[in-house]
C-alpha cells in the first residue's frame, strides 16, 4: 500500500457518509471538498511514484546496452582460452564437450545477464 492510499480507506468513506447523514445537507459542500481534496492528494502522490518508478526503469534499461556490449566482449575474449584449453589438454571428442561446456557457460552468463537488465515492464519514451 502506497503512502496516502491509508487516507483513502473504506472506514474513511463511510465516517465521511455518516458525517454527513448526522450533520445533514448544510455541510454537503464541505465535506465533499474535504474529501475531494484527499483523493486529489492520493492520485498525486500515485502519479509522483510511477513517474519515480519508470524514471528508475529508465535508467537501469539505458545503462544496460553498454554493460551487456562489454560482458559480450569479455565473454568472447575468455572464449579464446577456453577453447584452447579444452581443446589442447583433451583433445577429442572429450575436448569438444569440454569446450561446449565452457562456452555454455559464457552463453548462459550473458543470456542471464540480458535478462535481468530488461525492463520490469514496457517502456514508453516520449520523444
Amino acid at each position: 500500500m502506497m503512502a496516502g492510499e491509508e487516507d483513502l480507506e473504506r472506514t474513511e468513506v463511510e465516517a465521511v457518509l455518516e458525517t454527513r447523514r448526522e450533520l445533514g445537507a448544510t455541510y454537503d459542500r464541505a465535506l465533499v471538498d474535504s474529501f475531494a481534496d484527499r483523493i486529489e492528494a492520493a492520485v498525486a502522490a500515485r502519479a509522483a511514484h510511477d513517474v519515480a518508478a519508470r524514471g528508475h526503469d529508465d535508467r537501469r534499461s539505458d545503462a544496460a546496452g553498454p554493460r551487456q556490449l562489454t560482458l559480450g566482449i569479455v565473454s568472447c575474449v575468455a572464449g579464446i582460452p577456453v577453447t584452447a584449453i579444452s581443446l589442447a589438454v583433451e583433445g577429442g571428442v572429450t575436448g569438444l564437450v569440454a569446450m561446449m561446456v565452457g562456452w555454455g557457460g559464457l552463453v548462459g552468463v550473458n543470456t542471464a545477464h540480458a535478462l535481468q537488465a530488461r525492463p520490469s515492464r514496457p517502456v514508453h519514451r516520449v520523444h
